[in-house]
């Protein structure tokens, strides 16, 4: 195949437009195999200026970012008092709940344990205390018999929401213990529940109840209208309703436990969803009971005003420090909006200025996530993408450029008020199960020496990266387990379970045999030592973070911390390799010192003439190198450009807003927004390029231009504007066409190349995930340029960079298959090809029960397996019959979910969604770019 350079620029008689503009962005972001670097010239009409403007931000920070937490199940740590082990209820466990040989029953911990051991708690350098819901619970749910049957040790089955547990202990030891833990410097954080209470309401109807739709069962007033729960939530207003004629379900609740929940007003069952079982997809993962626990009608602002005046009591009159929410997925969105506030606003007013709420969203998808902190109002969500990341880095050694690019997508969180770095991290959990199981699984057959290494690797990467970082108690102990749930839910003190006294325990010989309060395990000093570096160091706790480095391949992944005032450069490399690896990465300064304050590495070091500082980090491990010095002033502030504002990919209701800055320095981005007729208004600062926001305009009416303009402030407080520039609001309208018009359509079969009307070269429209796609299985090795020519002629075409009649997009292409892409918000078109095959491919997700699998969501079930097509490349999956619903699913590479790919492509990206009509259906798996279809 000839070299097609010759070639014009564009085809004979179309306007090429004017030059594409190449923006200097040399903050060194741009991922590629090794360093992230990237450079090109700012035009002259966004050149710098030095009066300052005040619309420059620094960016968010609180107490928040700098919490180190210790989470902890109170009947599973210390057990300060055997009188209260069967919580008052007599020696009949399935009374009582209480039986310390059973793993699903209470064991006996308390409150009073938790503050004998405070000073085993602090020594991890712990400065906030967070319990597990330690309400009052039925002490038992299930089938009636010990082996069917589980007690409400984790504290998720509340009845009364006024008082604690008596297993535990009482309000008065709750106080006398958050006093103690004041009295050390440590805040306290209650787990609180908001959608459900304990199983109490049965359905006359059946048992157990599938979900009814609100479209096949409607909602009918108290006088048999019907209505949408929806057209009142987040108003002060609701229809009355019965409870025998409004629900799908009839709700009855049996005599003895009529009166049962406190406060008084959860007794009454029209203030629950009453619709049945939860699937945890689509309509009924808000409305559904979860496993039969009563769901609180949420919509209705009876339910809010209640929730909100019970928490309200906790803080008034025990001086908590903050919530974890649980299953905030799962509630309205008009909710949060409304509890959020109102509760942050009362801690202020008695006097908890850093009082902090974080939401459980179990969703590894930052487009999902971030709306509880921008859209929602909340202050935080628990990182789950970060957990994902974590353990694919160090457990089961992926490239760490797959690290790189999940800090990279950071930005989904900022907005004017919150970001990224106060989110909680952690590593494993009650739910999914500890970190010492997944390296366990991950590394099977693997000394204990490697699999201490991964896991002292993996709290590294947790405790010098952004956001608050969470110890699960007994991980610092090298607890494992079988794996999730009561599996990973072991005693501190010596356990009678069987199931635990089987585990193999990281970093010890010692058992659950015997009480597990070592302050000299390995992992507990490495903790203390990683705590108290970062209270030594703070910018390696709240400073700002920029990616650096990432191999393409198990090695290097490094970062900076800087923080704003102090402006002295912290560099953070870590190796998941199991052999030592060098690199050569770039930092803020050229000809710098560096010292070593962490880690195995030569003690000083020095930044290149190009800024680049060469380390070397040991295998499994990480080091951490500090400036000398501080970043030289900057003498003059830099220029600053807006890019085009488009819709963001997975998320049709924010807009996506980039700045390119000139020069290689600390700088602090504000993003300002307006509508026609309106002021500016700051919707968040970034400190780290790429400098974005993701603006939530979901309040906006679709087809609104909304303009926005970039303040940069530098390191010497300099600031200049960016000239403004507009975005759309709203999916753009798709052409009915969309051709890759180039240099390449006779290989395509077209008449001629450069032809805007051929049908070979025509891309079809994805609508899950709003992009055009064109496979070509074959085409052949050479120089190939292109453009995307719109309803089949050059009157409307976009070329590099999604500019209109831009420069040609080049391809250079070794042969082979080529998925071409074109994305209508952005107007860019751009080729990926395959690199090697994945052994496997699935389509895990809520229909895999449906096709046989033992549960949904699974990676590894064989009947949710796609089969490569050798002939397009393709990996395909034909059902025959699946029956009609809304089902959510991804791509699952390799039976596992460590590298999956969601919405557009994007790795743990938000899940797909199919709205199915019943019958066959074929999913299709693209390798070139990670889209997976289904029609």
């Amino acid at each position: 195949m000839l070299s097609r350079s010759s070639r014009p620029v564009v085809p004979r008689n179309i306007p090429c437009g004017s030059p594409h503009r190449a923006l200097r962005r040399t903050a060194a972001v741009v991922l590629a195999t090794s360093v992230l670097t990237a450079s090109a010239v700012l035009p002259a009409s966004a050149g710098p200026a030095n009066t300052k403007n005040p619309a420059a931000q620094h960016s968010v920070r609180g107490g928040v970012s700098k919490q180190n937490f210790y989470f902890v199940m109170a009947d599973r740590f210390g057990n300060g008092s055997t009188a209260n082990d069967d919580g008052g209820l007599g020696s009949d466990p399935m009374v009582s709940g209480y039986d310390p040989t059973r793993k699903g029953f209470y064991n006996g911990g308390d409150l009073k344990g938790l503050q004998d051991r405070l000073d085993y708690i602090q020594g991890l350098g712990t400065n906030a205390l967070w319990l597990t819901p330690s309400f009052k619970n039925k002490a038992v749910q299930g089938g009636g018999q010990l082996d069917n049957s589980s007690a409400g040790y984790h504290g998720y089955w509340v009845t009364d929401f006024t008082q604690i547990d008596p297993h535990l202990g009482t309000n008065a030891e709750l106080k006398t213990l958050i006093d103690a833990a004041h009295a050390r410097g440590m805040k306290v954080y209650f787990d609180i529940i908001s959608n459900h209470t304990a199983d109490v309401i049965q359905y006359k109807e059946t048992s157990p109840a599938p979900y009814i739709s609100k479209a096949t069962e409607p909602y009918r007033t108290a006088t048999g209208e019907v209505f949408d729960d929806q057209d009142y939530a987040g108003t002060q207003d609701f229809p009355a309703l019965d409870a025998g004629t409004s629900f799908p379900y009839t709700p009855v609740v049996p005599a003895p436990e009529r009166d049962v929940k406190v406060p008084e007003w959860l007794n009454d069952p029209t203030l629950y969803h009453n619709r049945g079982n939860t699937t945890f997809a689509g309509e009924d993962s808000t409305y559904g009971d979860f496993f039969g626990l009563d769901d609180l009608f949420t919509e209705n602002p009876r339910v809010v005003d209640g929730m909100v005046d019970i928490y309200k009591m906790w803080i008034r009159d025990f001086g908590i420090d903050g919530f974890r929410i649980d299953t905030m997925k799962h509630v309205n969105d008009e909710f949060w909006q409304q509890f959020g506030p109102r509760v942050l606003s009362y801690a202020k007013e008695q006097g908890k200025d850093e009082f902090f709420m974080f939401g459980e969203v179990f969703d590894t998808s930052k487009s999902v996530t971030s709306k509880y902190t921008t859209k929602n109002r909340m202050q935080a969500v628990l990182d789950f993408g970060f957990q994902g990341a974590a353990r694919s880095f160090a457990s089961q050694g992926s490239k760490a450029t797959g690290l790189a690019g999940f800090f990279a997508g950071d930005d989904w969180y900022t907005d004017a008020d919150s970001n990224v770095y106060q989110l909680p991290t952690f590593l494993g959990n009650h739910d999914m199960g500890r970190i010492g199981t997944f390296i366990a699984q991950d590394n099977a057959g693997a000394p204990d020496a490697e699999l201490l290494e991964r896991d002292e690797l993996a709290h590294e990467l947790m405790y010098f990266s952004r956001g608050n970082p969470v110890v699960y108690y007994g991980d610092e102990q090298g607890f494992t387990g079988a794996g999730g749930d009561q599996d990973s839910r072991q005693s501190m003190f010596v356990s009678q379970v069987q199931e635990y006294l089987d585990d193999d325990l990281l970093g010890t010989a010692s058992t659950h045999a015997s009480d597990n309060f070592d302050a000299q395990h390995p992992l507990y000093r490495k903790i203390s030592e990683l705590a108290a570096l970062t209270s030594e160091h703070p910018a390696l706790r709240d400073g700002a973070q920029q990616n650096r480095y990432a191999a393409d391949g198990a090695g290097i992944y490094a970062f900076s911390r800087i923080d704003a005032k102090d402006q002295r450069e912290y560099l953070v490399a870590l190796n998941n390799s199991e052999t030592a690896q060098t690199a050569a990465i770039p930092t803020y300064e050229a000809k710098q010192p560096f010292e070593l304050v962490y880690g195995n590495a030569a003690a000083e070091a020095k930044s290149d003439a190009q800024a680049k500082l060469t380390v070397t980090v040991p295998p499994l491990s990480a080091v951490v190198y500090q400036a000398s010095g501080r970043l030289a002033k900057s003498e003059a502030a830099p220029a600053v450009v807006l890019r085009k504002p488009v819709t963001a990919a997975g998320d049709a209701t924010r807009l996506k807003v980039t700045a390119d800055v000139d020069g290689n320095s600390f700088h602090e981005v504000t993003f300002q927004a307006r509508t026609p007729g309106g002021g500016w208004q700051a919707i968040g600062t970034d400190d780290n390029a790429p400098y974005q926001v993701f603006h939530d305009v979901s309040a906006v009416e679709a087809g609104t231009a909304v303009e926005y303009r970039a303040v940069v402030l530098d390191n010497a407080g300099h600031t200049s504007a960016s000239e403004p520039r507009s975005g759309v609001v709203g999916e753009p309208t798709q052409p009915e066409t969309v051709t890759v018009a180039g240099s390449l359509n006779t290989e395509l079969g077209c008449t001629e190349d450069w032809q805007p009307s051929c049908g070979q070269a025509s891309m079809s429209y994805e609508p899950a995930h709003r992009l055009w796609q064109l496979t070509v299985p074959n085409l052949p090795a050479g120089h190939h340029e292109f453009k995307a020519a719109l309803n089949g002629s050059w009157d409307e075409n976009y070329g590099a960079g999604g500019e209109p009649n831009g420069a040609n997009v080049v391809l250079d292409h070794s042969g082979g298959a080529v998925t071409f892409l074109y994305d209508h918000a952005s107007n860019v078109i751009s080729a990926v090809t395959a690199g090697q095959q994945p052994a496997a491919v699935s389509a895990p997700g809520s229909l895999n029960s449906e096709l046989g699998c033992a549960g949904d969501w699974m990676p590894d079930c064989s009947q949710a397996q796609l089969a490569l097509d050798p002939l397009d490349g393709i990996w395909k999956l034909t059902v025959a019959n699946l029956p009609a619903g809304s089902y959510e699913f991804k791509a699952a590479i390799n039976g596992s979910w460590a590298e999956n790919y969601g919405l557009g492509g994007a790795a743990n990206g938000s899940n797909i969604t199919l709205n199915h009509n019943g019958g066959p259906v074929t999913f299709r798996y693209n390798p070139a770019s990670h889209l997976i279809t289904a029609g």
